[in-house]
């Protein structure tokens, strides 16, 4: 408690969709089920500028610090915290589940859900990673071995914020079972989550077929592993088709749709192109789609929805990076950005693809 001033630097939104300031505010305080961490590195979402600015309509309370997942360090924890202790770099995870009901979420500093996920954000977790200090849930704080990662594999803090990004695929497959050997078609592939999520799989042992627009984003995918295969997506919809079904089947689809993607029939392309008792996975923002629903019912086809990871899912992931079964060399820091300069880093959030990340720092 001693090491905690009373006032920090934080990034504040005052009133819903109003420019962001930064400000002297009150350094939150421990309390039972929380920790206190020092932020790190926080990295920007791409879409950080649409919801701060009110253009995506997220619902979350105001005023408010905002902020997203962060690699931090323990500064204080709550009188029952077993694991957690001064010093330990830890992720803070903003996927934040009411402990009364695990239906109810909440994504810190982004949107408040429902009324259950807005009583979480009124309250104990109204604030975020933009700021020196953040208090988070102490099942939101996942220990990271500094030695193995920082010493041993040689990556920095800033890189490590990517497991963030690319856990969240991981939760989809994971939801569906994937496994080594097997063939997933992951669309679309050259976005952030979508390529981390080729990245992710092909780490798993499967094979990767990545669906996307950009050609030369695709290439630069497959040249990190040649377990990860591309396919352009095309207007032709037989030709796209013959592409994704050039090696066999697939086994499963990971399917991460943005909201901007509505309309288009690459959906229904990845999924006649499963084999009978194929899996879907799906986790994009696409309001509403057309499915192929006789070749579903017809080939026993499992259809799975799924928001974001489980908590043992970010616990495997982390150990699949410490052990160096996927490595984060690839990962290449797009700018790290003070509070004063957030429209930049903004601006650079929203260019970065599955292998960098944009940084903001109150420190």
């Amino acid at each position: 408690m001693d090491t905690l001033p009373k006032t920090q630097r934080a990034l504040v939104q005052k009133s819903y969709a109003e420019r962001l300031v930064v400000e002297e505010v009150p350094v939150p305080q421990p309390s039972p089920g929380s920790v206190v961490l020092r932020v790190e590195a926080s990295a920007i979402i791409s879409y950080q500028k649409q919801i701060c600015n009110g253009t995506r309509k997220y619902p979350y309370s105001t005023p408010m610090v905002p902020g997203t997942s962060a690699v931090g360090r323990v500064v204080a924890a709550g009188p029952d915290a077993t694991v957690l202790k001064p010093g330990q770099l830890v992720l803070f995870d903003m996927y934040i589940h009411a402990r009364d009901d695990p239906g109810t979420v909440m994504f810190s500093g982004l949107y408040a859900g429902g009324d259950g996920g807005k009583i979480l954000m009124e309250g104990e977790w109204r604030d975020s990673s933009f700021a020196q200090f953040v208090k988070a849930p102490l099942e939101n704080c996942h220990v990271l071995n500094e030695t193995r990662l920082c010493r041993e594999l040689g990556y920095t803090v800033g890189q490590l914020t990517w497991i963030a990004r690319a856990v969240v695929a991981y939760g989809g497959l994971r939801s569906i079972g994937l496994q080594a050997g097997e063939t997933v078609i992951i669309s679309p592939a050259t976005g952030g989550y979508g390529g981390s999520g080729a990245i992710v799989a092909a780490a798993m042992g499967a094979r990767v077929i990545a669906l996307g627009r950009n050609l030369a984003a695709l290439n630069s995918l497959a040249a990190l592993s040649p377990r990860i295969h591309v396919v352009q997506m095309s207007d032709d919809h037989e030709a796209e088709m013959k592409a994704l079904t050039a090696f066999r089947k697939a086994d499963a689809v990971l399917d991460l749709s943005p909201p901007m993607a509505k309309g288009w029939s690459h959906l229904t392309s990845c999924i006649l192109s499963l084999r009978h008792s194929g899996r879907v996975s799906l986790m994009g923002g696409v309001g509403e789609a057309e499915l192929p629903l006789f070749f579903i019912v017809r080939n026993d086809i499992t259809l799975k929805g799924k928001l974001m990871y489980d908590y043992a899912d970010v616990r495997d992931f982390i150990k699949l990076v410490e052990t160096g079964v996927l490595s984060l060399n690839h990962v290449k820091i797009a700018g790290t950005f003070p509070l004063e300069q957030w429209e930049e880093a903004f601006d650079a959030a929203e260019k970065t693809r599955f292998d960098d990340v944009a940084l903001l720092s109150a420190w």
